[in-house]
């Protein structure tokens, strides 16, 4: 059993349970006993903001973590004395590959593209830059002609495209080409000295593929779009990988009951933490 644990999950539709598929009752009760265990140290990692963050912890009773990896690896946060510290390591890392002027340098640039919707300012941030997309479009494309056009221009960029399902629409995220949850992730554990051994990350979509391609040990929950399950399946080393199927505590795989057999599926020997109460 490792001594310590670094847990670091996805929040919309992998911890918050608001897909189309149901929870199970128990999950996030068993999910919050869990993480109270002085062993584990918990991460969010996710596409929402900060204040976003702040209230899906209030809505669905969230545990609060002690990090949060925000705006799809963007920002790095750590809670301490009851508030948030951003970390500037973080920032100044990013800092080395992006446009002084922010994102905003990089809209100016895309703004008239008929395919692109910008999403809310409250969504957007220095190091972030997000728009929607109509899922008609023909999003293998559009990348290769967003890319194209951001090199011609250099711009060092890292693309990365996901689909809301709750609302059917396409989601583009335009970050500093070292950016993505995978690399916020790994910044993390080697600050807080923390190898593969003793980490594991959950997730659902799109942009949760980087960690869950990645050597880091992952979980992707039974509620995953097929398309992305049946992609990892066929073209990722099943070794770092586990595919919730649910049948864990009586449980159906989905949410924060998948994130658990995951946990378990790696680490059996914490099960006696929910077993023993």
């Amino acid at each position: 059993m490792t001594d310590r644990l670094l847990l670091c999950t996805d929040l919309d539709r992998t911890l918050i349970p608001n897909g189309a598929a149901p929870e199970s009752p128990q999950a996030r009760a068993y999910f919050r006993q869990f993480v109270a265990q002085p062993q584990v140290t918990l991460a969010y990692v996710t596409g929402r903001h900060l204040a976003l963050i702040d209230q899906a912890i209030l809505d669905y009773q969230l545990p609060h973590p002690q990090f949060a990896i925000a705006d799809v690896g963007s920002s790095i946060y750590t809670w301490q004395n009851s508030q948030w510290h951003r970390w500037q390591t973080w920032d100044e890392h990013l800092a080395t590959d992006w446009p002084k002027q922010g994102a905003i340098a990089i809209h100016h640039r895309l703004a008239n593209h008929p395919a692109l919707q910008l999403q809310e300012s409250a969504k957007q941030s220095h190091y972030k830059l997000s728009y929607y997309v109509d899922l008609q479009a023909d999003s293998q494309q559009l990348l290769i002609e967003i890319q194209a056009l951001l090199e011609k221009h250099n711009f060092s960029t890292h693309l990365i495209w996901s689909v809301d399902e709750e609302k059917q629409i396409g989601l583009l995220d335009i970050l500093p080409s070292q950016v993505n949850k995978y690399q916020a992730i790994s910044f993390l554990m080697a600050a807080q000295k923390f190898s593969l051994a003793q980490t594991i990350f959950a997730g659902d979509s799109g942009n949760d593929e980087a960690v869950l391609s990645s050597p880091i040990p992952a979980v992707l929950v039974a509620n995953a779009p097929q398309e992305l399950r049946k992609k990892l399946q066929s073209a990722h080393d099943q070794a770092s990988l586990y595919f919730a199927q649910g049948n864990c505590l009586g449980m159906n795989g989905n949410y924060s009951a998948g994130i658990l057999e995951g946990i378990f599926y790696y680490f059996p020997e914490y099960q006696q933490w929910l077993n023993s109460t």
